[in-house]
């Protein structure tokens, strides 16, 4: 995946490439070089992720440029020969400018057939609904993982497991309700202030990574092969990201690599003054053999 500053939109390619907050420019780039095969469409979403909205084109060497847009149930299409139009277009949709759609001969398209979802059991549709809650809350997935928590999530239980089409329209009315609650938030929240902090200790040579594997343990067995010639690290895991959610604190592991403990001291140290940086607050009594607790007002913004 690329990461850029750009445009509120994650692109994914035929090459199975994403490219999150794509620029304008590299947006541009990447339409006029649809064509060739494994490269002959592009779809843009927006970040946060919406239920059924969505921008699309294919193109294929020698024929034109078939561009598609959804909100909700309406979905329309159009048929262009200009690249440089389409990019013109997709960039508009990105950046929901007024009119961005304007002087296009849009025609409604036919999504397929389709077909409602029966409601699920409710029992069981309560219980996967209590789960998806507490992950929204985590703020980490994407649209596309919660349907797969939903759908295995009662597997091999008493009770009946969701479909897939119940799993994405449980997921699709819960993302939904967070994405207008988010809307309400006002200004930096302190996960975005965190991760501030961690980028700020990754350009310091210190590996930062957010919600790294399940556990602790796993998490100090894998970031060594994170990036190979840090200084030092520091994560926290799934189970760090469940605590801080529920408002018990964010607790983070650090260290370094050689294994000294005043090595594991100094990469704490630098770990609390990063964060302290960015105005959060720690609890930490400098000892190498104590996790960092960060207590946050955790409000994570969902993105994908």
């Amino acid at each position: 995946m690329e990461i850029d500053e750009g445009l509120a939109v994650e692109a994914e390619a035929e090459n199975g490439r994403t490219y999150t907050r794509v620029t304008a420019e590299r947006l541009r780039e990447l339409v006029l070089g649809l064509g060739g095969p494994g490269d002959r469409w592009l779809v843009l979403q927006r970040i946060p992720d919406l239920p059924d909205v969505f921008a699309q084109v294919w193109h294929e060497s020698g024929g034109n440029y078939h561009l598609e847009h959804r909100l909700g149930a309406r979905l329309l299409g159009a048929e262009l020969s200009d690249a440089g139009r389409v990019a013109d277009l997709m960039t508009g949709w990105a950046r929901q400018e007024p009119d961005w759609d304007a002087g296009v001969a849009w025609t409604p398209v036919e999504p397929g057939p389709g077909k409602d979802a029966p409601e699920p059991p409710r029992k069981s549709a309560d219980v996967v609904e209590e789960l998806l809650r507490q992950r929204l809350h985590c703020g980490y997935d994407t649209r596309a993982e919660l349907v797969e928590t939903a759908v295995d999530h009662l597997v091999g239980s008493e009770l009946e497991p969701l479909t897939r089409a119940q799993a994405r329209a449980l997921v699709d009315r819960l993302w939904a309700a967070r994405i207008a609650e988010q809307r309400t938030w006002q200004g930096v929240t302190d996960p975005e202030r965190l991760t501030r902090a961690f980028l700020a200790l990754e350009a310091a040579g210190i590996t930062a990574r957010e919600n790294f594997t399940c556990c602790r343990g796993c998490g100090l067995s894998e970031i060594g092969a994170e990036r190979p010639g840090a200084r030092g690290f520091v994560f926290f895991h799934q189970q760090s990201t469940e605590s801080a959610a529920a408002g018990h604190g964010l607790p983070l592991y650090y260290g370094g690599f050689d294994g000294s403990a005043d090595t594991t001291a100094a990469v704490g140290r630098e770990v609390a003054a990063a964060l302290h940086a960015e105005g959060l607050s720690t609890t930490w009594d400098g000892s190498p053999d104590r996790a960092i607790v960060a207590p946050l007002d955790w409000r994570k913004r969902l993105m994908g």
